[in-house]
């Protein structure tokens, strides 16, 4: 097994290009999610519009992935995201189906 099972690039080059809802596709039905001010479990819809009001207000201008770590069916990953107007930590959480990552959380802070 490759130690790294899931392909995170796509999820990755979606928040680098802040387009949420490129990220749909890569979401599970229900994601932990916490942005600056608020912390809920949301459906992959709602979760999609949460993370492109935070992207318009927060223009990403890169993004780095710091560490990655998979076990067998999951792993995460900590990046840094760098926006307009300021830098921001982001953890994800994910299961892997085949090789794609699906998301279970999404912590920007």
């Amino acid at each position: 097994m490759a130690a790294y099972a899931a392909d995170i690039n796509p999820i990755s080059n979606a928040l680098k290009s802040g387009n949420a809802s490129t990220l749909a596709s890569a979401m599970d039905k229900e994601i932990d999610m916490a942005l600056p001010g608020s912390s809920n479990k949301y459906d992959a819809n709602s979760a999609v519009s949460m993370l492109n009001s935070f992207f318009s207000k927060n223009k990403p201008i890169g993004f780095t992935v710091v560490h990655q770590a998979d076990k067998q069916d999951s792993g995460f990953f900590v990046g840094k995201l760098a926006t307009s107007s300021k830098n921001y930590r982001v953890n994800i959480t994910y299961k892997v189906e085949g090789n794609k990552a699906v998301i279970q959380s999404i912590r920007i802070e």
